[in-house]
């Protein structure tokens, strides 16, 4: 991951909700992390994804927190707040209880970056520990195929 990201003098930011710093502590667990990775926001009460990220507060207040626009929101937010080539984001409901209506396992992984934006919106299941650590394999697994084609339509 970092190697690619070096080969194209890129960075990233991560803005958290339902993995609370686990994408982050897998993207600096990687020695020499320091070079591609410009930081994270975990904001995980709603008021900070509007007030720190932008996300819009209509938006929220209309749908909650757990909306694949919200991910897509956040993923651009932690790229322009950190000044990033590339934001990820994950928002969703980890359990053990359903949250407005959405069931344990709704999950939304949003990516920004210089082409354009994109969300993942894996259905999953298990215990509230799998689910957060599926959640960051999703997000690093849509990093990666975004940085092998930057250019493909989403």
């Amino acid at each position: 991951m970092h190697a690619a990201l070096r080969a194209q003098g890129a960075t990233v930011a991560v803005a958290e909700s339902l993995t609370g710093g686990l994408l982050a502590a897998a993207l600096v667990d990687v020695p020499g992390a320091s070079a591609t990775f410009r930081g994270s926001v975990t904001a995980y009460a709603t008021e900070l994804k509007a007030s720190v990220l932008g996300v819009d507060e209509g938006l929220l207040a209309v749908h909650g927190p757990v909306h694949p626009v919200v991910a897509r929101q956040m993923a651009d937010g932690v790229r322009r707040l950190l000044g990033a080539t590339y934001g990820l984001a994950t928002t969703g409901v980890a359990g053990p209880e359903a949250q407005d209506g959405l069931p344990v396992g709704t999950v939304h992984v949003g990516f920004a970056g210089p082409g354009g934006t994109q969300v993942v919106s894996p259905v999953l299941s298990g215990q509230r520990a799998r689910i957060r650590g599926t959640t960051v394999t999703v997000a690093l697994e849509l990093l990666l195929d975004r940085l092998a084609s930057p250019s493909r339509p989403r």
